[in-house]
């Protein structure tokens, strides 16, 4: 069974696709938009050069403009330190005094839990703001 340019470029399509179904490569979904243009080249009666090149000059242009996009938008915080992740990053706790290794014991919503000095921060007591949330240890700073 001989099968036409076109059926194999949306064979193609459909192995890209559930690829990245499998591990969920956003990349792979614009490659697979490439061989679409190479399928639909097959239809128009392009040769196989053209195909190629249909399919190389699309999906491997919507590979880079979304790289370049996605490079040029900001990082996200770490789950650790990110506030739509861990509801307690902003919370407050009040500390009476610190241990000599930039640690305390505190209370927080009614449990104690390990407080830890951020990078920034400087050993003093007073109201410190939760940064990030690393297991069960508490990174504060100073409230500002």
């Amino acid at each position: 069974m001989i099968m036409d340019e076109a059926t194999i470029w949306w064979i193609l399509v459909g192995v890209a696709v559930a690829m990245e179904l499998v591990t969920g490569t956003f990349y792979l979904l614009l490659l697979a938009l490439g061989m679409a243009a190479g399928a639909i080249a097959a239809h128009l009666g392009a040769t196989i050069t053209m195909q190629i090149i249909a399919a190389a000059m699309l999906g491997g242009g919507a590979v880079a403009i979304w790289y370049r996009v996605r490079s040029k938008q900001p990082r996200r915080a770490h789950s650790s330190a990110n506030r739509d992740v861990n509801l307690d990053i902003g919370g407050t706790i009040t500390v009476q005094a610190w241990s000599p290794d930039g640690t305390t014991s505190v209370k927080y919503r009614g449990a104690e839990w390990t407080a830890q000095l951020g990078p920034r921060a400087t050993p003093g007591a007073g109201v410190f703001t939760i940064v990030a949330v690393e297991g069960s240890r508490l990174i504060v700073e100073p409230v500002k």
